[in-house]
């Protein structure tokens, strides 16, 4: 399957990590021009109005119904020990159920995958939705097994990156990442009344 134009770009710009001002400014400014292409491929993505059987957007980038990813969700849930609400909670937070979705960071698609992680896993097209959940239950699974099975710990990981979980001992101070570690679990485990 051929990559799509707007994640080759993305690929080939996007540094895998931002460590010194100057590229976070450029992963930045490229995760600006990320948006703008996705932009363009949605209006590319509307069907052209000829009359050819063979006509058909490139690219359905409105969000989708989860229930149309039960079967992608359970086989990537059952291949990495996981469950399919862990999945599904994961991806509602991570980008509304939207496969075209590109965060301010760079990361890409419905588990909002970092490019260089994408890439390492063996991802072609992250935008696809079998294969970014496919990818994402990957990575949260190898997470989970890094930090001995601590869902809470995983996902902060997931979202913060494992080198500031492993530098902060647990969930790293991040408002952001704490916020997302409890929106997941409570979604998973909702409190009784």
């Amino acid at each position: 399957m051929p990559l799509a134009p707007c994640a080759l770009f993305i690929l080939n710009i996007l540094p895998a990590t931002s460590q010194t001002p100057q590229q976070n400014a450029a992963a930045r400014q490229a995760a600006s021009v990320a948006r703008q292409l996705r932009s363009v491929q949605r209006q590319m993505a509307r069907p052209l109005s000829v009359p050819l059987e063979t006509s058909h957007p490139v690219a359905d980038c409105s969000p989708l119904n989860p229930a149309g990813l039960d079967s992608s969700l359970r086989k990537s849930a059952v291949e990495n020990g996981l469950t399919p609400d862990l999945l599904r909670a994961v991806i509602q937070r991570e980008s509304a159920f939207d496969p075209c979705a590109v965060s301010r960071s760079g990361a890409l698609g419905l588990m909002q995958l970092m490019p260089g992680t994408a890439f390492d896993l063996g991802v072609e097209d992250p935008f696809n939705p079998e294969q970014n959940i496919a990818a994402g239950s990957r990575f949260l699974r190898l997470l989970l097994d890094r930090f001995g099975g601590d869902l809470p710990l995983a996902l902060g990981a997931y979202n913060a990156g494992p080198a500031r979980v492993a530098a902060a001992g647990g969930i790293p101070p991040i408002r952001e990442t704490r916020d997302y570690v409890d929106g997941i679990m409570r979604r998973l485990n909702p409190p009784s009344h």
